[in-house]
């Protein structure tokens, strides 16, 4: 089956969250879609290879979802197949004290991708607009401000001001962005928090953290929504995917990213007069070794 998904879950216009599916309806079965991954896979790692040689422009990825929603197994079987070499996965927690020392943006900045590579942000600067949202408190950690009556409309209008042209500028000096955002249903979400408490080999991955924060789960979507309309642009769009089916989610992203490359105009470098002269040489050489 010949389906491609890399325009369907881009947000064109207002976004909705309510109107927006967490679980895939269509055509494809499950099988068919684990077989087209493996298909896409290698198509990235053709596109990773040339991205690479290309060496002008890098491509940063950033995923964003609510817990257990598959970020992590997303990366592990979208990106298993490319070379490590020219990819990077980083994984934001809470911010250190150092880090709170520097601009909100500051640890982002540090791990950005270099020129010929992916870069993967397993939660990114978005927390700022959505945990911190969630949890104005957290602001405070900062140090420039001194009380949540700070954290007026104003102050996030100028925190979204601040994404804006953080991407912006990253567009404009050969980065290209894409962001997706996971859409899992509080349903599912409970779900696999189960599993993970019922299997032992998972037991690793719950936090009774997790169980204050799902309480949330409704501010956490208004967060969500409203960072979304307010940042999704031409050079940084935003994809939201039906994540209740982790293999479609893959599917989906795979194709995203690989779109996304192919729209990027890599190419391989060209050969000097001197350098075709050089090759044709060494290899006369070795031919006749």
């Amino acid at each position: 089956m010949d389906t491609n998904f890399s325009d369907d879950f881009l947000v064109n216009g207002k976004f909705s969250i309510k109107k927006s599916s967490t679980s895939y309806e269509g055509k494809l079965t499950k099988e068919e879609g684990k077989k087209l991954l493996i298909k896409e896979k290698e198509k990235l790692r053709e596109l990773q290879e040339k991205l690479y040689a290309d060496g002008s422009k890098s491509l940063l990825v950033i995923l964003q979802a609510m817990d257990a929603a598959g970020k992590d197994s997303m990366i592990e079987h979208v990106f298993g197949g490319v070379n490590p070499q020219g990819c990077n996965v980083t994984s934001f927690k809470t911010p250190t004290s150092k880090e709170y020392s520097h601009d909100f943006l500051w640890r982002h900045y540090l791990a950005l991708p270099q020129k010929g590579m992916i870069g993967i942000f397993n939660r990114s600067h978005y927390e700022s607009v959505l945990v911190c949202k969630v949890h104005p408190e957290y602001n405070l950690s900062e140090k420039t401000w001194k009380t949540v009556k700070d954290f007026d409309s104003t102050f996030w209008e100028n925190r979204y001001e601040s994404i804006r042209n953080f991407e912006k500028h990253l567009s404009q000096n050969g980065t290209t962005i894409v962001k997706i955002f996971l859409n899992v249903s509080k349903g599912e979400q409970k779900k696999r928090l189960l599993d993970r408490i019922e299997k032992q080999e998972k037991n690793w991955k719950f936090s009774a953290a997790d169980l204050p924060e799902r309480a949330l789960f409704g501010q956490y979507m208004e967060a969500y929504e409203t960072a979304i309309n307010e940042t999704s642009k031409d050079y940084a769009p935003w994809y939201i995917l039906p994540a209740d089916n982790k293999w479609f989610a893959r599917v989906a992203a795979i194709q995203i990213i690989i779109d996304t490359l192919e729209k990027m105009d890599l190419r391989y470098p060209v050969l000097s007069e001197k350098d075709k002269t050089e090759l044709e040489e060494s290899k006369k050489t070795l031919e006749n070794e």
